[in-house]
């Protein structure tokens, strides 16, 4: 489900102020009559799968509420070149000015959510699920979150203050997994997870004798982490992490780990292209 228009609102109004917040649009308000009218498609260029269409469309609406939308493709559907994914019409104005915000929004989450659904498109025989980290763009965390969910992941913690994660700055800080969790289970609520990120077996085995919820497996090879799989057995929730790529997932999956997180997601997939076709 998309998130709430509440949150999503503030993140369109803050790109759209990037590009008029100067004095407007001056071209477009140069050139076109506030009377005219339009209608445009957004159109994929590539296959891939959709994200973000609603807050694409909120980019318009803000603008002019007279706008009307045709969605096609809804959101984590698969789309071909040239096929249309929403059609809008209303004041020409805000067609054209809304037109980059509304592509920057869709293309980057559409981007997210394409990436994700080619690696749970790997491992689709596998129980494992791929989830993403808070490797995301300052301001976009909610929307970059959401893609993820759109192609078929999952998600990772949101943010600091809803999960523990304790890694390996921590524990170096701390001086011993032990003392580790303990602190944190003595400060935590009841219902807070806690998972500790492991390195080595070793370590993996002395989080075991702790209360933590989940182990974090960073960067292991498929061997060890099927070692790994082998002495939880099932006890905790397993991690795999760590160079994620989709040359790797399967032998990954295949070590029977719990879950896959790739930070690669959320911060490097590349945009999928999408344009703007006004139809005269």
């Amino acid at each position: 489900m998309m998130p709430h228009r509440l949150i999503v609102e503030p993140i369109v109004r803050a790109a759209l102020l990037e590009d008029i917040s100067h004095g407007g649009d001056l071209t477009t308000e140069a050139i076109v009559p506030v009377s005219r009218g339009a209608r445009a498609k957004i159109v994929a260029r590539k296959a891939g799968v959709t994200a973000g269409v609603e807050a694409a469309a909120l980019a318009f609406e803000l603008l002019d509420s007279r706008t009307q939308f045709e969605i096609h493709a809804r959101d984590g559907e698969r789309v071909q070149p040239g096929q249309a994914i929403v059609t809008i019409e209303g004041p020409a104005r805000a067609l054209l000015t809304g037109e980059r915000t509304a592509l920057n929004i869709m293309c980057r989450l559409s981007g997210i959510a394409t990436a994700t659904r080619a690696l749970v498109d790997l491992i689709e025989s596998y129980p494992a699920r791929v989830v993403c980290t808070r490797k995301t763009t300052p301001g976009l965390r909610v929307l970059e979150k959401y893609a993820v969910r759109c192609g078929g992941g999952a998600n990772h913690r949101f943010g600091l203050d809803d999960a523990v994660l304790i890694k390996d700055n921590h524990l170096a800080l701390t001086g011993s997994i032990a003392d580790a969790v303990a602190a944190v289970r003595e400060r935590a609520g009841h219902m807070v997870k806690i998972e500790i990120e492991v390195d080595t077996i070793e370590q993996l085995r002395e989080a075991l004798e702790t209360s933590v919820d989940a182990v974090l497996l960073d960067n292991m090879t498929p061997e060890q982490l099927a070692e790994a799989v082998a002495i939880v057995g099932g006890r905790v929730t397993t991690e795999a992490s760590g160079t994620i790529t989709p040359e790797r997932i399967v032998a990954v999956a295949a070590a029977g780990v719990d879950l896959i997180s790739s930070g690669w997601l959320t911060h490097s997939a590349p945009a999928l292209d999408l344009g703007l076709d006004v139809e005269l």
